[in-house]
C-alpha cells in the first residue's frame, strides 16, 4: 500500500515497523483532515461574502472553571526560545545556544525536499540520543553537542494543509503532518522517556478547535500504541490564524491533557488576516513595516492570548522579532539588539512567559529581559490581566496613518522572489536585508501585493497598483537581484512563480503548494 521515494537513504527512519505504525494514523485520521480542510474553504466564502468572525455562541467552555495539565518541570521556564530548520549544524548550535527551548522546524523554515525531511529525522534521532555531531570539511570546523546543554527540544511538524509527495498510500500522497509526527514520535518517544522527558511539539496553522481536537486524538492514539503514559506528549499551539483567536479557550480545552500553552505567531497571523480579508470591501492593509505589534488588531489578539492562557494555567509565549545581527556590521548589530530588546520588554510587561528569537546572538538579550522582569520565578502564569476583548477589537484593521508606498511594494517583491529562490534551492530560512525571513514573511509580501492589485489600491503618491505596474516593478527588481545575488539558479522560476501568485485572479492559499511541485 505504501510507495516510498528511495532516492535517498531513508531506511533508518522509514522501515516496516514505522510504516505499520504510520498506517494506523492514516486510516484513523486522514479523512477527517481532508474534511476540515474543506471547512476552511467554506470559512473563506463566508468572510468574502461579508461575514465576520465571532466568538462561539456556546459559552460553556469559556464560562466554566478548568485548567490544562501543568507543565513538566523541565519546561516550566521558557523565557527564551530559538527556532530554525532541522539541518544538523542548526540543531547543534541551537541546543548549545543557552536558550530554554529549541523548536526544530519541519515547516516554515525548512524547504521540504525529500533529502531535508529524511535527514531532519535522522538528525533529531541523533540529537535525542545526544550523539549528534557535524564536520564542515570545507571550512575545517566541527560541531558537537555540549555535555551541559539543557535546552529542551520541541518539534514542529508541517501543517494540516501539506502533503508529502515522496510517500504515497494507496497511490495518494500522505499527510505531511501525520508523516512528520509519526516518524518523530515512533523513533524518539522512548528515548526521551528513558531520560525522564516528555515528547514536545509545536502545532502550526490551526484554524479551529475541531482541528486541535484532531491533533489531540492523534496524540492519544500515539500514547496508546507506544504504551506511553497519558500526557507524555505535549504541544504548544502556534496561534497564527485569525479564526483561531476567537476559539482560544476551545482549542486549549481540546488539548488540555496535552497542552503546553500557545505562542503568538505574529507573522503568520498577519498573513492570515490579509488572506481572510483579501476581498472584503474597506479592508486594505498598508506596508508590512507599518503592521506592528501595537496596531489595534495585533495588540488585541496578544492581550487576549495572555489572558486566556494564564486563566487556564498555561504558558503564553511571545512571537518572533525578525531583526538579526550582522557580525560584519557593528551598526546593524547594535540596531538589531536594541529593537529585539525593546520588543521583548514589551512582551514581558504584557504578561508573556517568554519569547522567540531568530539568532543565537539574541538569546542572552531575551533571557536577560525576562529574568529581570520575573526575578526568581520561572514564568508569570499566575498573572491574569483583566482585558475586555471584543469581536470588533480583534477585527479592527484601521491602522492610523497607514499607507502603501512604492518602497514597500518593491521590498515585498525583493523579499518574495529571493525567499522563493532560497526555498527552491532547499533553504527554508533566509537572512534578507537584515531580517530573518521564512515562509510566513514571504506570504505577507505576496498576499499584500495580491490584495493591492485586485482591489484598486493606490500608492501614497497616487500611482494605481495594477497588474501592469506590478509586472514592471517585478521586472526591474528581478534585474537588480540578478546583479547582486551570488547565484541566479532557480531565480527565473522564483520570479515567474511569484508573479503568477500575484496576478492570477484566484488566490493560492499557500505559496508553498505550487512551489512544492518544483522541488524533489
Amino acid at each position: 500500500m505504501f510507495e516510498i521515494n528511495d532516492s535517498t537513504n531513508s531506511e533508518s527512519v522509514i522501515n516496516d515497523d514505522s510504516l505499520e505504525f504510520f498506517e494506523k494514523f492514516i486510516i484513523s485520521f486522514d479523512k477527517r483532515r481532508k474534511e476540515l480542510l474543506e471547512k476552511r474553504n467554506k470559512t473563506q466564502e463566508f468572510i468574502s461574502n461579508g461575514g465576520r468572525f465571532s466568538f462561539p455562541e456556546d459559552t460553556s467552555i469559556r464560562d466554566s472553571e478548568w485548567t490544562v495539565v501543568p507543565p513538566p518541570q523541565d519546561v516550566a521556564n521558557r523565557n527564551v526560545e530559538i527556532t530554525g530548520p532541522v539541518d544538523r549544524k542548526m540543531i547543534i548550535n541551537a541546543l548549545n545556544s543557552g536558550a530554554d527551548v529549541f523548536m526544530a522546524d519541519f515547516e516554515d523554515s525548512t524547504s521540504p525536499t525529500w533529502e531535508n525531511i529524511v535527514n531532519g529525522h535522522v538528525n533529531l534521532i541523533d540529537a535525542n540520543k545526544r550523539e549528534i555531531s557535524f564536520e564542515n570539511k570545507e571550512k575545517g570546523k566541527s560541531y558537537s553537542l555540549n555535555e551541559d546543554s539543557t535546552t529542551s527540544l520541541f518539534v514542529r511538524p508541517r501543517g494540516w494543509h501539506l502533503d508529502e509527495k515522496n510517500v504515497t498510500y494507496n497511490n495518494e500522497p500522505v499527510s505531511a503532518s501525520l508523516f512528520d509526527f509519526c516518524m518523530y514520535i515512533f523513533h524518539n518517544a522512548q528515548i526521551r522517556l528513558d531520560n525522564n522527558l516528555g515528547t514536545y511539539f509545536y502545532i502550526p496553522k490551526l484554524e479551529t478547535a475541531e482541528e486541535s481536537q484532531l491533533w489531540d486524538d492523534v496524540f492519544t492514539l500515539a500514547e496508546e500504541e507506544l504504551n506511553l503514559p497519558i500526557s507524555t506528549i505535549r504541544a504548544t499551539v502556534l496561534l497564527e490564524t485569525i479564526s483561531a483567536s476567537f476559539e482560544m479557550d476551545e482549542i486549549l480545552y481540546s488539548l488540555k491533557n496535552h497542552s503546553l500553552g500557545m505562542n503568538a505567531g505574529r507573522w503568520d497571523y498577519i498573513f492570515s488576516a490579509i488572506k481572510r480579508h483579501r476581498e472584503v470591501e474597506g479592508v486594505l492593509f498598508p506596508d508590512r513595516s507599518q503592521i506592528t505589534m501595537t496596531v489595534p488588531f495585533m495588540k488585541s489578539y496578544t492581550e487576549l492570548l495572555v489572558q486566556s492562557l494564564h486563566k487556564r494555567g498555561a504558558h503564553a509565549i511571545g512571537g518572533m522579532s525578525a531583526f538579526i545581527p550582522d557580525r560584519k556590521s557593528p551598526d546593524i548589530t547594535e540596531e538589531a539588539f536594541t529593537k529585539v530588546k525593546n520588543d521583548k520588554i514589551r512582551e514581558a510587561e504584557m504578561g508573556f512567559d517568554g519569547s522567540w528569537v531568530a539568532h543565537p546572538d539574541l538569546v542572552k538579550i531575551c533571557k536577560d529581559v525576562f529574568s529581570e522582569h520575573l526575578g526568581e520565578a520561572d514564568n508569570q502564569i499566575s498573572y491574569v490581566p483583566d482585558y475586555k476583548i471584543t469581536d470588533d477589537m480583534l477585527q479592527d484593521f484601521n491602522i492610523k496613518d497607514g499607507s502603501i508606498t512604492e518602497e514597500g511594494i518593491r521590498t515585498n517583491v525583493k523579499v518574495g522572489i529571493l525567499y522563493i529562490q532560497s526555498w527552491l534551492l532547499g533553504q527554508g530560512a533566509a537572512a534578507l536585508f537584515n531580517l530573518m525571513e521564512d515562509a510566513a514573511t514571504a506570504e505577507i509580501s505576496r498576499s499584500q501585493l495580491w490584495q493591492w492589485v485586485h482591489n484598486n489600491a493606490f500608492t501614497d503618491s497616487g500611482i494605481e497598483i495594477n497588474i501592469e505596474f506590478i509586472k514592471k516593478l517585478i521586472g526591474e527588481e528581478l534585474k537588480e537581484i540578478k546583479n547582486l545575488t551570488p547565484t541566479d539558479k532557480m531565480l527565473d522560476e522564483a520570479g515567474t512563480l511569484f508573479e503568477d501568485l500575484i496576478v492570477n485572479k484566484e488566490f493560492e492559499d499557500f505559496l508553498t503548494l505550487p512551489a512544492y511541485k518544483l522541488i524533489n
